[in-house]
């Protein structure tokens, strides 16, 4: 692609801008681990919501998301319970509030509140630690593969003419990006990171509604049904997907058997199921996680989340469904004469045509602004698991907080290193998002569930429970593959994971001790959760006979039916209006508009009050 002299200004101009801000406010950061890595806890909720969202508008996401609303059409909506993107309803309801009630730096170090500090708890901290630290490389080698993929279509310049390889153009691309964003990622830490994703939030907002507008213009609803299968505008399936693109575009069939997901009921069911159990073990620790644990209080937490869906959704899907129906418009002609289509190219492709000079720079900043929005979340997620998890606890506890700034930074940089390797290793976008999804979460979830509903769970079931599942997201896809004969879809292993992981955290749990009764009940009197909480509840009751124990599970679960429902129609709300769909668009806003209504009494008014004295001034 030729880039007007405008757009490689305009560009220029955010990358310069981008940088020198996380740089100019990175001072804030580097006082101690807790404001290098949460901001010191100052930040407003609606501040750390916009950061939280734009960490999760990132550009491998984005073009994944293009490929799925190509290819699968409106039942494309659902595969995001991959992540699952419904985990956001959860700790907006409940899981937020009790998160950040344990007033930590880190999920390793809310292992001490949960476990305290013996030999099981030791484990259990130094399982997650490895957890987390797998968890970042991966999303960064995600990141690199999405970042390269990008910029090798959309940027003009060349540097070794290299297609394939370790030293490729892409790839060339995606080191040179990933150091960039470093500059003040590293430096600055969570201040540096949350400022700058606020600003770069807007850009993407404007890109979206943008894109969305052109699309809209350029692109009418007949020109669309011309060149999509039937069923390709319903969001609803049956036994099997119901698609073909048979003499229309034959290779989206050999993607939709390439991803496994011919069978959509069996694939919607795994979907839901490890979703509600993702959901219920908490955040990943990752920046999400982070994001809660930076926010004043607990009721700012669930807000912060609540606000995530509001921003995020509707300019997201804006742009991802202008990008796909311009792309269905005007690039088939490419698509069908590729002999190996890549359909995660899609993205840069589309934006190749008919976007004028001033408006292709602002786009392309707005989504190189997404790629650094993620990126430098992740990467500053990462080293306080190294840090304040094994060096100050376990190798130099009386070490300062300079020390502490200093080796969180040579640490993402170890991280960002290992990352870079692992993307200079993959090859698709779509086999990094369905390991880390599909496999490594299985193994993640039994004992992050565990943690919060149950007493009796312990230390060593954590721990056992961790790294079985662990080991086992390394191992049974690959056995899965071997005894098929092809690759398959680390989706369907998902459930000898979750059961591996399961027997490694009740043979963990019932072959050692439970975890002490003080331990128990400080964490019960704090945090609050409901659940096989019984024993610990009567001892907290006797103690304290002015406990008022958590009561509001029903209500929590309805809030989070109704809430789910609330967020695909803020999802499906954008992509039905850009394709001028008025009477979908019109039936959603009804729904839309009743479980607005309806959260509002049922969630919103009945969140936890803050203190006078703690309120935020």
């Amino acid at each position: 692609m030729t880039l007007h002299s405008l757009d490689t200004a305009i560009i220029a101009v955010y990358f310069l801008t981008t940088v020198l801000i996380g740089l100019w406010v990175s001072r804030r950061g580097a006082k101690d681990l807790d404001s290098y890595f949460l901001g010191g806890k100052s930040m407003p909720w609606y501040l750390l919501g916009i950061s939280d969202a734009s960490g999760m508008f990132d550009i491998s996401g984005t073009m994944l998301m293009v490929y799925w609303l190509l290819v699968y059409g409106l039942k494309s909506i659902w595969l995001p319970f991959l992540w699952p993107v419904f985990n956001q309803i959860f700790l907006m309801m409940f899981l937020s509030g009790w998160l950040r009630r344990s007033n930590v730096l880190t999920g390793a170090e809310w292992i001490q509140t949960r476990f305290g500090r013996g030999t099981g708890a030791n484990l259990a901290h130094l399982s997650v630690v490895i957890f987390a630290v797998i968890q970042v490389v991966g999303m960064l080698a995600y990141a690199f593969k999405g970042i390269g993929k990008f910029a090798v279509v959309i940027l003009p310049w060349r540097f070794t003419g290299a297609t394939e390889g370790l030293l490729s153009d892409e790839n060339i691309y995606a080191i040179i990006l990933l150091s960039l964003t470093s500059l003040y990622a590293i430096k600055g830490g969570m201040v540096s990171v949350v400022i700058t994703e606020v600003m770069q939030f807007c850009i993407l907002t404007l890109t979206a509604i943008i894109i969305g507008c052109i699309a809209m213009y350029k692109v009418s609803p007949e020109m669309v049904q011309a060149v999509i299968p039937a069923g390709w505008m319903s969001p609803f399936f049956g036994w099997k997907l119901g698609l073909d693109w048979t003499g229309i575009l034959d290779k989206a069939n050999d993607a939709i058997r390439q991803d496994g997901n011919e069978f959509f009921t069996i694939i919607f069911g795994l979907m839901f199921f490890k979703g509600v159990l993702a959901s219920l073990a908490g955040p990943l620790p990752n920046y999400d996680m982070q994001r809660v644990l930076a926010t004043r209080n607990p009721r700012e937490a669930c807000m912060m989340n609540g606000f995530v869906n509001v921003v995020l959704y509707f300019p997201r899907y804006m742009m991802i469904t202008g990008l796909t129906i311009l792309g269905l418009a005007f690039c088939m002609p490419q698509l069908r004469a590729m002999d190996k289509p890549d359909f995660e190219k899609l993205l840069p492709l589309v934006l190749t045509q008919y976007v004028p000079p001033g408006v292709v720079g602002l786009l392309l900043a707005g989504l190189l602004a997404a790629f650094m929005s993620n990126f430098a979340a992740t990467i500053n997620a990462a080293p306080a698991y190294l840090v304040n998890d094994i060096y100050k606890r376990f190798i130099n506890p009386h070490s300062s907080a300079r020390q502490h700034v200093f080796l969180s930074r040579v640490a993402s940089l170890v991280v960002l290193s290992v990352g870079i390797l692992f993307g200079l290793l993959t090859h698709r976008i779509t086999d990094v998002m369905l390991w880390l999804v599909g496999a490594l979460y299985a193994g993640y979830l039994m004992a992050n569930v565990l943690k919060w509903y149950w007493w009796r769970f312990n230390g060593y079931g954590y721990c056992w429970g961790m790294v079985v599942g662990m080991v086992g997201a390394m191992v049974v896809p690959k056995l899965a593959e071997l005894m098929v004969g092809h690759s398959v879809n680390p989706l369907y292993t998902f459930p000898v994971i979750l059961v591996l992981s399961l027997v490694g955290c009740l043979l963990g749990t019932f072959l050692s001790q439970p975890e002490d009764e003080v331990i128990l009940k400080d964490f019960y009197r704090s945090v609050r959760p409901w659940g096989l909480w019984g024993p610990i509840r009567r001892l907290v009751e006797k103690e304290h006979p002015d406990f008022q124990p958590n009561r509001n599970c029903k209500r929590d679960f309805a809030n989070v039916s109704v809430g789910i429902v609330w967020q695909l129609c803020l999802t499906t709300l954008p992509v039905y209006l850009v394709l001028r769909n008025w009477s979908w668009v019109g039936s959603i806003l009804v729904v839309l508009a009743v479980t607005t209504a309806i959260l509002k009494f049922s969630w919103y008014d009945k969140l936890e009050r803050v203190p006078a004295a703690q309120a935020p001034k």
